[in-house]
């Protein structure tokens, strides 16, 4: 992670990343309690895994190899569902299925890389802004998907997530000079960003909340976790202390400016997207190629 010079700066308290933690894993287990597999799966506790789990079992795993409940309970949970969000007028869904997961597997995926990312950015910025870009972030990537997904159901916290590596990204770029190391960290976040990408690829991955979600993130950062610059100034009518020159905070004009952009970005491209979305658009029509940014189709598998 980008290591900062010692300029002064006040360290946080993280406590909002690991209420969001437990808030996924408290989530997962009503998740489980309602799906209730021995009582729903035929054949019973023959098929649900591990049998000694009883009512909290997962899914047979030629359903769930994710260690998981049913689709169906995670529909009723709050899956984000295009149909269900556009015509049922359930637009809940964009927010409630970014604190469901599809197994145990996902979960721990996804919480290992939030409070790795989280801890972090909460540490230095606190827990409001972090918070924002979260949920902001964790929207952001719901819309965008379910513009593009027409016909599956999306879980996880996996916008959300991307969206706080979008924002670590975009903080690294707007504060640029208080940085040592900085093209180390640049490639480190820009790897794990990538790798992130990359396996949204595969299947019955969602890469648009993915896609989505750092989007979002990255322009909330050029907004949300911009630093004052550090320079010197001399010492005038108002000499400190030996007359020395004292340190002062200032934001340069490229910080001005990207928060200027981005804040508009950001702003036009949810309303634009939430419209598009309450409208019945179906974004695979204004962009044909855009499906190859989910999956890719190879010998092994098909999307």
């Amino acid at each position: 992670m980008p290591s900062r010079k010692n300029i002064g700066n006040t360290q946080w308290t993280a406590w909002l990343t690991p209420v969001i933690v437990l808030a996924c894993i408290a989530v997962f287990i009503v998740a489980m309690f309602i799906n209730d597999c021995p009582k729903t799966v035929a054949g019973a506790n023959g098929d649900c895994v591990p049998r000694f789990l009883r009512r909290f079992s997962f899914q047979p795993l030629r359903e769930n190899p994710l260690l998981g409940p049913s689709s169906s309970t995670l529909e009723k949970m709050g899956a984000l569902d295009r149909s269900k969000v556009v015509n049922g007028n359930e637009k809940w869904r964009l927010v409630t299925s970014m604190w469901l997961h599809a197994g145990v597997i996902h979960l721990i995926v996804n919480m290992f890389n939030v409070v790795l990312i989280g801890f972090r950015l909460e540490q230095q910025f606190g827990f409001i802004r972090v918070g924002l870009i979260y949920l902001i972030a964790g929207l952001g990537g719901s819309i965008l998907s379910a513009l593009f997904l027409q016909n599956n159901i999306s879980v996880g916290a996996s916008g959300a997530l991307l969206g706080l590596l979008g924002a670590m990204l975009s903080e690294l770029l707007t504060n640029w000079t208080i940085y040592a190391n900085k093209l180390a960290a640049l490639f480190t976040v820009l790897f794990i960003v990538a790798i992130d990408l990359a396996i949204g690829l595969l299947p019955w991955v969602d890469n648009f909340a993915h896609i989505g979600g750092f989007l979002t993130g990255f322009l909330l950062g050029f907004v949300l976790l911009v630093r004052p610059q550090y320079g010197w100034e001399e010492s005038g009518n108002s000499p400190s202390q030996y007359g020395a020159p004292r340190a002062r905070s200032k934001y340069n004009p490229c910080q001005y400016l990207l928060f200027f952009i981005a804040a508009v970005l950001v702003v036009a491209g949810l309303a634009v997207g939430i419209v598009m979305l309450l409208k019945g658009e179906n974004g695979n029509k204004l962009c044909k190629w855009c499906h190859h940014l989910d999956c890719i189709e190879t010998s092994r598998w098909t999307c």
